[in-house]
This record gives structure tokens, sequence and C-alpha cells, in this order.
């Protein structure tokens, strides 16, 4: 049995393109979402971890250490069976905080650049030789298969092609914060492609070689000697290890790191992995115990590595070595693609970007793009050098422990992110640099470099290191790394940054961020900060698509609002610029302002915090957030409305009845200050609020044209315990009682000013009476001229002395908030002119002239007749104290709900002492002749009548200090009045 290189390449190929195919079709939409979307798909992704290693060094493995090779298998199915405690948190951050690898966790988590590029060199050099493992196992396999080709050239040819369909693999991403399910999907595929070879080859050992499972067993028990690789086991010190290190290889390998957490599309689905992942595990072990008793039935030509195709070859079947080919292939194209995918990421954001940063690159995302291409050649290129020079003389399985144990040293650096917020950077930094030096000169440099050449150093070192020890190196390194860890953390000072960070990661800790102002007072301040160090476009997109992530409008200017932009902003260049950067580019760009007064805490984000938490809540912690639900409802649920404020005036609570009684929603209004509320609120609220008394009674403030009485108690949230130095404000309508009280007290008045009004009427009245009779009688009897102006003089009189009577009357039986005496439109230009046509008949010697400005539209509720009567007692009184050939202007408006009219004379004007006075009873500026105080006391009563304001403003005019101007304020009937059209002209 024999192929040549062309035939292999092209299966290769044909397969590879599949695979792409199958990344495309899923990105074009072609593959139905509820299979990209299921479980199913994302535990098969997971299958990643079986890489060419799994159905080739795991045999050879299994020859040299029996059944030691299922610590490959059991190590990251006890991750997974852990997921729930371990997994699951990890989870949680790196999709809050947008984290695409483990570099980016620990820059993120402690805090530090060094950090960062500290843990991604070493993720970097193990993914290196990791990739070179694959490139060794597919290069070895086409070797054997094809035995006149040249090992050298297919190792370049293999990662020219891997480079190809990495870079396409790439491109299928929309965005770099985005979920790439093509990959998903093809991974998916790959798995389930390798698991049938891997099956296929097993069942062609037990049924082809042996002819059944009979038949194996009675070999087994026949040929117990040359069987016996699976009597050997491992010393307790390497079987931990092994464990040790493929337990942490579930996290800080880079390409489980990927798939795992970063391509996730359901939290749910990991959920389920905890069991699934083992379940595929233990489906793609089952073949290596035949296939390693097969390959020593027929002598296999191969080294144990490779007897998967020694038993093809001695049984001479091409199409089960096609099998094992592709097999081999898909599981070693798949972990390469993921594995660069996810180094060029790390590289780019924590060697490339800290070094160069194109922040004046026209199109940064373009930029992005080129340079992880130019990555994924240089990774690839790296590993294919590692493979030429050093592994010759290197197993599967040395090459496997290197590269695990060097991620090994990142496990409690991973660990303390869940587990232990005491840990700090510097406490990372020097046990990892620890570990990674003893991994280096222990394990690294013995197995890739030739003792000789260790001699031949001019120091005197013990150079009898050797891979037999390898366990010791890697556990003592991890040990030194713990304690150096643990030791400098707790005896260092940890910045409060990374404490806050450290909060926020915890498993057991709910961090509570300080409740500051930004610089930047709106979502535009936004893009204009960060056009300094992004870009416009770049600016203008980040924040577009952080305000779109969290339903937020696209001019925000609530402060708790900024807030969660600001930490959206940052998670997302997070993921495109990794943390280190990003968290520079918000801090100082996007900073709080500095502030002398005591911080609040963000309350909002603790509700918001523990909205998450409620489904993994338990015992007395879940008892608790229940208990603060109680409260919580009780507050929004109180009759009495109510809302709480920081002590640098952001509202934090804005319960039913506040919403009900201001129209205004909670959500429009929570995290913002209270100053931006609409007037009245505003200025009621922040008055009150920065005011020293507890509490006010009867404000009366307009609402939609009505007036309402309110009073205000606060409280204030201060004491030791309570650190956020904020109030509680209720605010109780009293409009009800005000009206009740004021009908009561004009209940009063009306039974002692009735009274006189009636006595008044009886004794005044029939003398009046009579002698408008007489007046009458005069001007029937007589032609005299100056008879008849005398009688007439006399009637005019008496008309007087009758409305005053009539007024009298009137405000006796009218109270200041009774509801008037009819409910029709009335028409203010109308009223106007109809009172400057009584007036102008008596005004013709003075040359008065009166000037109707109201709108024709104007239009108020109320009683047309009794509104007339005000408009004359107003235009009496301008026209009494105003000059010969004056103009007494009338103009109106409207504002909102209300109808403003204003009267506006060009006379002497109020002394200022006597504005207060005007409106009561009986009291006059005029002579004692010429008024009865009785005028303005009317129109006060009928404009109250009619749930109306009325104010003096003298003088009128500032700067000839001349002149009065009268205020009314009435609500305004709003829908358009159908009036007759035949309006009076000026």
């Amino acid at each position: 049995m024999s192929f040549n290189l062309l035939q292999l390449l092209l299966i290769g190929l044909a397969y590879l393109s599949v695979l792409f195919g199958v990344a495309y079709a899923t990105t074009a939409g072609w593959v139905p979402r509820q299979w990209v979307n299921h479980p199913a798909t994302y535990i098969l992704s997971l299958g990643v971890y079986a890489s060419a290693w799994a159905l080739f060094g795991s045999v050879g493995l299994a020859y040299e250490n029996g059944f030691g090779f299922l610590a490959y298998y059991l190590g990251v199915c006890g991750a997974f069976l852990l997921a729930p405690v371990l997994l699951v948190p990890i989870l949680r951050i790196t999709r809050t905080f947008q984290l695409s690898s483990l570099a980016d966790l620990l820059a993120f988590r402690y805090r530090s650049a060094w950090v960062g590029t500290t843990s991604a060199l070493v993720i970097l050099v193990s993914g290196i030789i990791l990739i070179a493992l694959q490139i060794q196992i597919v290069t070895s396999t086409i070797k054997i298969l094809a035995p006149h080709s040249s090992k050298n050239t297919l190792g370049i040819l293999f990662c020219f092609i891997m480079v190809a369909f990495a870079i396409m693999f790439g491109a299928t991403r929309t965005s770099e914060n985005e979920k790439s399910e093509g990959l998903i999907v093809a991974i998916a595929f790959e798995s389930i492609v390798k698991l049938v070879a891997f099956l296929a080859i097993g069942f062609f050992a037990i049924y082809e070689i042996f002819g059944g499972f009979t038949e194996m067993n009675e070999w087994l028990d026949a040929h117990g000697k040359r069987v016996s690789a699976f009597e050997r086991h491992l010393d307790d010190g390497p079987w931990r290890a092994l464990l040790l290190i493929f337990f942490a290889s579930a996290i800080v390998a880079p390409h489980m790191f990927h798939m795992t957490f970063k391509e996730n599309l359901s939290p749910r689905s990991l959920y389920k992995a905890s069991w699934g992942v083992p379940l595929y595990l233990f489906l793609i072990s089952l073949p290596i115990p035949p296939i390693l008793w097969a390959a020593i039935k027929t002598g296999s030509p191969t080294i144990p590595d490779y007897f998967t195709l020694g038993i093809t070859i001695t049984t001479n079947s091409p199409v089960i070595a096609v099998i094992a080919y592709i097999g081999g292939l898909s599981a070693a194209s798949a972990l390469i693609i993921v594995t660069t995918l996810a180094l060029s990421s790390i590289s780019l954001n924590h060697i490339i970007l800290p070094i160069y940063r194109p922040l004046d690159k026209a199109n940064i995302y373009s930029w992005l793009k080129w340079i992880k291409s130019a990555l994924t050649f240089s990774i690839l290129a790296a590993a294919y050098l590692f493979y030429y020079t050093s592994t010759e003389h290197l197993s599967l399985a040395t090459l496997s422990t290197l590269t695990s144990s060097a991620g090994l040293q990142l496990l409690p650096a991973v660990l303390a992110v869940l587990f232990w917020p005491i840990g700090n950077h510097k406490g990372v930094l020097a046990g990892l640099v620890t570990g990674l030096a003893i991994w280096f000169f222990a394990m690294f440099v013995p197995a890739v470099f030739a003792y000789d050449i260790l001699q031949a150093l001019p120091f005197d070192l013990d150079y009898q290191l050797s891979m037999d020890h390898w366990h010791i190196y890697s556990l003592g390194g991890l040990t030194i790394n713990a304690m150096l860890f643990a030791l400098i953390s707790l005896f260092s000072t940890t910045p409060a940054a990374e404490q806050s960070a450290a909060q926020s990661c915890s498993v057991d800790a709910l961090s509570r961020p300080a409740r500051r102002e930004l610089e930047a007072g709106s979502s535009e301040d936004f893009k204009i900060a960060l056009s300094k160090p992004l870009g416009q476009k770049m600016a203008e997109r980040e924040v577009s698509d952080a305000l779109k992530e969290l339903n937020l409008p696209e001019t925000e200017y609530r402060p708790y609002a900024l807030r969660r932009l600001r930490d959206q902003i940052e998670a997302n260049l997070s993921g495109l610029l990794g943390p280190s950067i990003a968290q520079e580019i918000v801090k100082r760009h996007l900073s709080y302002k500095v502030s002398e007064q005591p911080r609040g805490r963000d309350i909002h984000y603790v509700e918001r915090t523990l909205e998450d938490y409620q489904s993994r809540l338990t015992g007395l912690a879940a008892e608790l957030d229940s208990l603060r639900r109680y409260h919580r409802q009780t507050l929004q649920n109180l009759p009495i409305a109510a809302c709480s404020l920081g002590s640098d005036m952001e509202i934090l609570m804005w319960n039913q009845a506040m919403e009900e009684l201001t129209t205004i929603s909670s959500n429009d209004v929570i995290g913002s200050r209270i100053f931006t509320l609409p007037m009245p609120w505003s200025e009621l609220l922040l008055s009150f609020a920065e005011g020293i008394n507890a509490h006010l009674y009867k404000q009366r403030i307009d609402l939609l044209g009505t007036p309402h009485w309110l009073s205000l108690h606060k409280a204030m949230i201060d004491g030791p315990e309570n650190t956020e130095q904020g109030q509680v404000i209720l605010v109780e309508d009293n409009t009800e009682t005000q009206l009740l009280e004021d009908k009561l007290v004009h209940n009063e008045r009306l039974a002692s000013v009735g009274r006189l009004a009636a006595g008044v009427a009886h004794e005044i009245g029939n003398p009046v009476t009579g002698i408008a009779c007489l007046a009458q009688n005069m001007k029937l009897e007589t032609d005299n001229e100056a008879v008849l102006t005398i009688s007439q003089q006399i009637i005019d009189q008496t008309k007087r002395i009758s409305n005053i009577l009539q007024s009298l009357m009137n405000f006796s039986r009218s109270g200041n908030y009774a509801q008037p005496m009819a409910k029709d439109s009335s028409n203010m230009r109308r009223c106007v002119q109809e009172a400057i046509d009584l007036l102008s008949l008596s005004d013709k010697e003075l040359d008065i002239e009166y000037l109707n400005l109201v709108p024709s539209d104007l239009a108020v509720v109320g009683d047309e007749q009794r509104l007339v009567q005000v408009f004359i007692n107003l235009l009496g009184n301008a026209k009494d104290a105003s000059p010969a050939s004056s103009i007494i202007r009338v103009t109106g408006k409207l504002d909102g709900y209300s109808a403003i009219i204003e009267v506006t004379d060009m006379g002497c004007g109020i002394p200022a002492d006597q504005l207060d006075h005007i409106f009561e009873p009986f009291y006059t500026t005029k002579g004692p002749d010429r008024g009865t105080g009785l005028g303005l006391s009317l129109v006060y009563s009928i404009i109250e009548e009619h749930y109306g304001q009325i104010e003096v403003a003298s003088p009128a005019d500032s700067v000839t200090g001349q002149g009065t101007k009268v205020i009314i304020n009435l609500p305004a009937q709003i829908e358009k009045l159908t009036e007759r059209s035949d309006e009076p002209g000026l």
C-alpha cells in the first residue's frame, strides 16, 4: 500500500475546503439557526481539545504507561465536571467585560499591562509548541503513507495551507466582539469527523484484525505477556502531574479558552457541556486499547505513537489509512486554526499594541485585520521553525508535556481571579516569572537542546536533567510559583483599581463602585473625548454601538447612564484592543471629576448585579435578597409620592406615586440630577432639598393649568452606618384638603357678609329704585333739554349705585375656589372688546384709546359675562389712572395650558407699599368720592373662581417709572372654538 504526495495533498485540500464551506454556509445563514444554537453544537466544538495527539500520541502513551493515557482525558473532564463553580464564573466575567483571552482576563483582574504581556508570552510559547506538535503529527503521517516525500517540504506546505485557511476563517468574523458562528459549526463538524474516523479504526481493529470481541478476548488471554503494556502503570507523582496539567489545559490552553468562553453563544450550554464534553472524550478514547492490541498482534512497523497508521499498513487497508489520515488532519487543522486565531489576538493586544498604537489610522479596523493576518503567518512560521529545529528527537508525549507544563504556571493566577481577591499583580508577576524560569531551565532546555551543549557551559551545574523527572519540575515550579504569589500578595499593597477589579471577578464578593460624576456630561461629549485617541469615525462608532447595546437613546445625559456607557465602551474596547489599552484610554479621556465630597455608592450597579445573581442565591443570601425586594416594593407601592437623592442630588429612587403625581416615568429620571427635571418640579424639589427646613406646607404649583397644593417632607440619610449622605423626600398632595378648607372659610364669610349685603340691599335698594322711577317719569313729562339731561344723569347714577350693590352681593355669594357659574368657552377677545365698548361711552372727553391685541382664537372655560365684568373693572381703573390721550393696551397669548392676558396703562402707577393691599375689600387708592374698593376684590374673586391667577406689576416701564401692568393667568380652552365670525373691530 502506497500513496503519493499529490494524492494526500488533494485529499487534505478537499477536506479543508469542506470545513471552510461549512463555516461560510453558517455565516451566510444557510445552516438552520436551531442547529447553530443547539447545545450539542457547542459541546462538539469543545471537542477541539482532542487534537491529533489524541488519535496518535495517546496510543503511544498507552503503550508506555498502560491506563495512564486516561490522564489526558480525565484531567479535562474534571474541569468540565466543575463547570458550575469554575468555568461558569469565568464565562460571566469574560462576557461582562468583553475579554477574549486568558491574557485579557488576567490583565483586567490584576490591572497590569505587565501581567497581560507576561501571560501572553507564556500562552504564545505553549501555543507554538502545541502547533508544532500538530505539524509533526501531520507531516509524519504523510511521510508514513508517502515514504518518498520530504518531511521538511511537507511541513512548509502544510503550514502555508494552514496560514491560508486560518486567515480565511478569521475573515468570516464580522466584528471582534461578535461570536464566529461559522467557526463554531466548522469545529463541531470537525469533531464529528475525527470521532467517526477514530471509532471506525477501532471497529476495524476489533472486527478485521481480531475477528470480533470474543476473538479479541481469547487473544488477550493467550498472549498476555505480549500485551503487558496495560499492566504497566504510572507512579503517583507522574499520574497526579498529568491529571493536573490536563485539568489546567481546559482553561489555560489558548484553543480551549477561545472555544469555551470567547465563542460561547449561551451560558446555559456550558452547563450541558459539563457532562457532554466528558461523554465525547469517553467515546473518542474507547478505540485506543483495541488499536494498541491490534498493532502488537500485527507487528506494526511504526513507532507506538503511530500505531493507528501501522495497523493499516500491515493489513494493507488503504481506505482505513485514508480515514486515519483524514481524522488526524481534521484534528490537527482544527486545533491549529483555533489556536492561531487565539494567539494572533493575544499577541496583538498584549505585545504589538502596547508598543505601537495606530491611533492615527483612518480605518483602524482594517489595520487590525491586516496585522492579525501577519501575526497568523508569523505564529505558524515560528511553529514550523520550532518543528524544523527541535522535534526530530522529541516524542509526541514529550512535546505534549512541554506545552501543557508551560501553561500550568498560569493556574494560580487564574484560580485567584475567582477565589482569592487578595492576590495582586506583584505576586502574579513574581510567581509566574519564577515558575516559567524553572520550566525553561529544567524542562525546555534539556528536552530541546543536546546535553553536550549544556555541559559546555562555564557554570558548575548538575546537567543530569532529564524528562524522566518532568513531574518533579512541573509540580515544583507550580508550588514555588503559588508560594511566591501568596506571600508577595499578602505583604504588599494592592491599588484601589485592582481591588475593585478583584471584587468584580470574585465569585463570593459584590463590588459597590463609587457614584462619581464624569467630566463628559453627555454621550456627545463622549464622542468628542474619544476622538482624540481613536479618531472621530471610530469614536462615533464605538459610542453608538455601546448605546445600542445598553438600549439608551442616542443623546444621553443622565449620570448613571453615562457611567454604564463608560463601562460598556471600556468592555468593547477591551475586546478590540485589549483590557490594558482600553483601561488607559477610558481612564485618561473619560475621567471622573475630582471632588472633595464623600462619594456615594452606585446602588444601581448593585441592583443590576443582584438581579443577575437572583437565580444563584441560596440560603441566607437568598433570604436577604427577598427581604431587600420586599422593602423596595414597599417603597414603590407607597400611596405617598417619594423619591431619594444622593449627596450630589442624583435621583436614586422614584416610586409609582411620584410617577402618577409628576407624570414622569422613573426610567426617565433614575440616575439623573434633580435639576434636570422639567418645571415646576426641578425648582420645587431642588430648593426644598437644598433648604434647611425639613417640612414645607401647602406650596401652590400649577399642573396642566390647574392649581395644586403640596406639602413636602424630607429626612436625611446619614450617620456612622450610612455613608451615602443622601435624603428621602415625601411629597403629599393636599389639593382636595385645601379646597375643602377654602370652601369652609368662604361659607363662614358668607354668613357675615351675606347678612351685611342683605341689609344694604334692603335699606338702599328701595330708595334707589324710587329715585330711578322718578327720573324716568321726569323724562316722560318734559321736553326741556336741561331737564332731560339731568334726568339721564340721575338714572346713570342710580345704575351705578345698583352696580355697587350688585358687586357687594356677588362678592358675598362667590368663593375663591368655587365652581364657575358656567363652563362655556369664553372668547377673550370678545370679552375685552365688549368691556371697551361699554367704557368708551363715557370716555370720549378724555380721548382714551383702547387697543385690543388679544388673539381671536384665545379662549378659556368660564362665565363670559363675569369675565366681561373683570375687564370693565380693570380697564376702568386703567382709565382713571391714565392721563388724557393715553393708550391702554390689552394683549393675550397661549402659554401651554394657560391663557395669559395683560392690561397695560400709561398712568402714574401704584406705590410699592400699596401693591400688597389692592385686592383687599374696600381698599382703594382713589379719592373718597371716586371708588368703593370693591372692584379689584371682585376681580380677584372672579379670577380665583375660574382657577386663575392675577398679579400687578408697577411700574410697567422701568425706564420712565410710569404705568401699571395687570397680568391674568386663566386655564385655557385648548380645543378650537367654533364661534361666530362677526368679531367687533378695534
